[in-house]
């Protein structure tokens, strides 16, 4: 279906914008983490798991772009590189740190999607219904990466805000820009 001009409301627009930027942010960063950690680490078979979820979610995202006429986000060249950066320096640090940056990525990605379900209400069933499901998923991201030693990185605390701080700065900018 081919969405027209006054047949969604317009904050679904830079909700899907943005959702769109942070799964494609969030694949990158796992990308980043299975390039210094390797495919036959013992986090890798988790990391990549949660990577193919949030392949599946971008996948949505990215029809309903291209349905909806919505403009992506231009920060997506920045996005691929910071995603990785990111996903990279955490796990150079230690499988612990990878999971400590899945863990804060998750936990805020919870929070934002819970925002977008009560902004939109009963207005996008569609859109509602993925990111009920997605939020679900990202919240087992979370629980797993808690399960798999994130709160035993080094400076946890530091890392957990620096990096959710990180992610609410990319929000509002995927929403806007």
């Amino acid at each position: 279906m081919t969405w027209k001009p006054g047949d969604k409301p317009a904050a679904s627009d830079s909700m899907i914008r943005v959702d769109q930027a942070g799964e494609f942010g969030a694949i990158r960063i796992y990308a980043g983490q299975l390039a210094i950690m390797g495919q036959r680490s013992p986090m890798a078979r988790k990391i990549s798991a949660m990577a193919l979820q949030e392949e599946k979610h971008r996948a949505f995202f990215d029809r309903m772009i291209v349905e909806r006429g919505v403009r992506p986000t231009l920060f997506q060249p920045f996005w691929d590189v910071a995603g990785f950066a990111l996903g990279a320096v955490t796990a150079a640090i230690g499988p612990e740190a990878a999971m400590a940056c899945t863990a804060a990525v998750e936990t805020e990605i919870d929070k934002h999607y819970e925002e977008q379900l009560v902004a939109l209400g009963d207005s996008d069933p569609e859109l509602s219904e993925a990111i009920r499901e997605f939020q679900a998923e990202e919240l087992e991201h979370r629980d797993t990466a808690l399960a798999h030693g994130a709160e035993n990185a080094p400076a946890y605390p530091l890392m957990s805000v620096v990096i959710r701080l990180g992610c609410r700065v990319a929000i509002a900018t995927a929403k806007r820009i």
